[in-house]
């Protein structure tokens, strides 16, 4: 999965992205927040950190975004998109996937090119990728016998909660296939994903400051809240009340695994009392 046919297909109520370097093609990838593209470091084909990309969104609307953050041991990058422009498209809720559950690929590369679906395999488990790092990894097994999976890396691994295909929710990030054990110039239908938790261990962007645009997205004018737990209160523990809050809804969906949650839960009153002592803002 290390090469990429032109022309990809989105609809318009996605998430997923592509990546261009002027006109050239790059690869797929998907919003993770508001603010970064999550792709397969190999989807860059070698561009530096601060190498300006282009960014299509699913409805079509060209944007522009610079290469942040690359990790070489887990084949994976962050994008960044620029600060002068918004992001409003949804972003899916995060989950864990587990053995046996059914997948889907929403993004393909080219409109010839199938949607792929199929089952995870082996669930969260130890990787060696290609880039020479072990990482926490979905194995999923494709119900397409494709052979070659070219084109498709770096888009999102989609599961469904309660087996209800009106939420869809991202389980992790494709980055490589298996090859046949028996003919080892050909590729097998069993790929691997990086899992959303090791993207957010991989990269330090996502601390709470960047996790509340995560749980805590801008509302549209006129549209009230709907979540009745949001605090009242303002300011910095408002704002720490909010990811608290939310990371207690996550826990109780099993979005995230409970070492997950106890970590960002540390971080999210840690960030807290180092601004209070500091005299910072939140």
């Amino acid at each position: 999965m290390t090469s990429a046919d032109s022309g990809g297909v989105m609809t318009s109520a996605g998430y997923w992205v592509e990546l261009y370097r002027a006109d050239e093609r790059l690869g797929g990838g998907f919003l993770l927040t508001r603010r970064f593209v999550l792709t397969a470091l190999h989807c860059l084909r070698g561009l530096p950190v601060d190498q300006h990309v282009a960014i299509v969104l699913a409805d079509g609307e060209r944007i522009g975004g610079r290469v942040s953050r690359q990790d070489k041991e887990a084949d994976l990058a962050l994008v960044e998109i620029a600060a002068e422009y918004r992001v409003t498209l949804p972003i899916p809720a995060a989950h864990v996937a587990h053995d046996g559950d059914r997948w889907r690929g929403p993004y393909r590369p080219a409109s010839h090119d199938v949607h792929l679906s199929g089952h995870v395999s082996a669930g969260s488990s130890d990787h060696l990728c290609v880039g020479g790092g072990t990482i926490e990894a979905l194995q999923l097994t494709a119900d397409q016998l494709l052979g070659d999976y070219s084109g498709y890396s770096g888009g999102p691994v989609e599961g469904f909660l309660d087996g209800r295909a009106q939420q869809p929710v991202v389980m992790g990030v494709l980055i490589e296939q298996a090859q046949d054990r028996a003919d080892g110039t050909r590729a097998a239908n069993v790929l691997f994903a990086a899992t959303i938790g090791e993207a957010m261990r991989r990269f330090d962007h996502f601390d709470v400051a960047h996790l509340i645009d995560v749980v805590r997205p801008p509302r549209q004018s006129g549209v009230p809240a709907t979540d009745d737990r949001r605090p009242a209160t303002t300011g910095r523990f408002a704002t720490a009340e909010a990811v608290l809050s939310r990371l207690d809804q996550w826990d109780e969906r099993d979005v995230m695994d409970p070492a997950q949650i106890a970590e960002l839960r540390f971080m999210t009153v840690k960030a807290l009392i180092e601004s209070e002592l500091g005299g910072g803002g939140a």
